[in-house]
């Protein structure tokens, strides 16, 4: 296969891997500001997959390696869900004086925020989250639909 085929194989499957980024930009609403641009530094963008159930709007997020008072989670803008993190992870030192790393592979996360405008049905007054194992998890529940107004038929006589 020529390099020209390769290229455009690998363009392929590359813009099929980014239709779940395009279809949180649709669901969820975002401003010019919110998007990543496809040259920024992928290292700080937390992974999120968003499950929109009956009544709420849940984020899962993976965050290995940091606690609960290591993130923040906070709405700006009456509807911006803002999830930060400072990256602090700390290092298992050795209990013996002497003892160094010899190898450091698994480098402590970046600065790290995620920015989602949320549905009008969303509410912000009613959010909860919690992490655990390395999952952050975030609630954002629904407001009750609209009642529907009633038809009434009135007879003329």
């Amino acid at each position: 296969m020529s390099r020209v085929a390769d290229s455009n194989v690998f363009d392929a499957v590359n813009h099929l891997f980014s239709i779940p980024e395009n279809i949180e930009k649709l669901m969820l609403h975002p401003r010019p500001g919110d998007h990543h641009t496809p040259n920024e530094n992928r290292s700080n963008h937390i992974p999120v997959d968003i499950l929109d159930a009956a009544k709420e709007y849940i984020f899962y997020m993976d965050v290995p390696g940091l606690s609960k008072s290591d993130i923040q989670v906070t709405v700006e803008d009456e509807n911006s869900l803002v999830i930060r993190s400072g990256g602090k992870r700390k290092r298992e030192d050795g209990d013996e004086e002497g003892c160094k790393y010899i190898r450091l592979e698994r480098k402590a996360p970046q600065k790290l925020m995620r920015k989602f405008r949320l549905p009008e049905n969303a509410n912000v007054s009613a959010i909860t989250a919690k992490c655990e194992n390395g999952v952050l998890t975030v609630v954002v529940e629904k407001h009750p639909p609209p009642a529907k107004p009633k038809t009434v038929e009135v007879s003329i006589s």
